[in-house]
């Protein structure tokens, strides 16, 4: 197994400690604990593609695994924010819809011997979903310190952001779907 794969399967693994320390509120300071582990699965992310492609080590365990820890790591956390009052369930299944519309096109896709990539409006809503995250989990961690008062509206926010996140998400849904709709009558 090479560095790249190596990389996806310590996100998959450090999903489960990611969850423990958002869910458990006993632990000390769990918020800043869940922020700082989603933030180094996060960054295997980044940096398995770039070892992978940079050294030519692309392989298909990695072509397959990557999308799904990617996924896991993503839904976990809008899974467990539903669970803190920080993200509408609806938000999170039309998410969840979009992702798999998509990959059931890309299978669809390569049944017809047809890659199709990620698009723009796709990588926007990679983009704005883990910003999203990561500004929920700070909050989470700022709470842990006190440095928000009791009042502050935690629970608002991170559903707005969440919100915008699916707003985006239904946006590249739609386009990608529409690009690619050729794939839907496309014969083998």
């Amino acid at each position: 197994m090479n560095t790249p794969n190596k990389l996806t399967v310590l996100r998959m693994i450090l999903v489960p400690f990611f969850l423990l320390f958002l869910l458990v509120e006993s632990i000390p300071f769990h918020g800043l604990w869940a922020l700082l582990v989603f933030a180094a699965a996060s960054i295997t992310d980044a940096m398995d593609g770039h070892i992978a492609r940079s050294r030519n080590l692309v392989t298909d365990f990695g072509k397959f695994l990557d999308p799904v820890a990617d996924k896991v790591l993503t839904f976990s956390a809008l899974i467990a924010f539903i669970e803190l009052g920080c993200a509408s369930s609806v938000a999170v299944v039309i998410m969840m819809a979009r992702e798999f519309l998509v990959s059931s096109l890309r299978m669809v896709a390569a049944g017809n011997g047809t890659v199709i990539a990620a698009g723009k409006l796709g990588k926007l809503k990679t983009a704005v979903t883990m910003v999203s995250i990561v500004a929920v989990l700070l909050l989470l961690a700022l709470m842990d310190f006190g440095a928000l008062g009791a009042s502050f509206p935690v629970g608002l926010i991170s559903n707005i952001l969440v919100w915008v996140s699916a707003a985006i998400t239904v946006v590249s849904g739609a386009e990608y779907l529409w690009v690619n709709r050729a794939q839907f009558t496309a014969s083998k």
